[in-house]
């Protein structure tokens, strides 16, 4: 099987299509660590390694293509939750108390 680098699907605009989009069938809780990454991505103290863990998360989150589709109801966005928290998992020490402030807030607004 070759492995599909994500990153490439990444972009600001694309995460925030994609977020707004599927905030509600997504759920809150794999919405708001995707927003929890990407406020760490535009952190210019998060290691390049790190940023680089982060957006081929996002990049997979963002894909129309994946493991399991999202349109699949329940475990369309099992996948994409995987990735996410193995990738959060991997840059932990480099999620500030602050990236995870601004996911909640924003979360809280379109879940509110």
């Amino acid at each position: 099987m070759n492995e599909k680098d994500y990153s490439s699907d990444y972009t600001e605009k694309s995460f925030w299509d994609k977020a707004t989009n599927v905030a509600k069938s997504a759920g809150r809780g794999l919405i708001e660590q995707s927003l929890t990454m990407y406020y760490a991505v535009q952190d210019k103290d998060t290691p390049m390694w790190a940023r680089t863990v982060l957006i081929g998360a996002l990049g997979y989150f963002i894909c129309p293509i994946d493991a399991i589709p999202d349109a699949i109801p329940i475990v369309g966005y099992a996948d994409d939750a995987g990735a996410i928290a193995a990738a959060l998992g991997m840059v932990a020490v480099h999620i500030k108390p602050e990236h995870k402030e601004s996911a909640k807030a924003k979360a809280d607004v379109w879940f509110s």
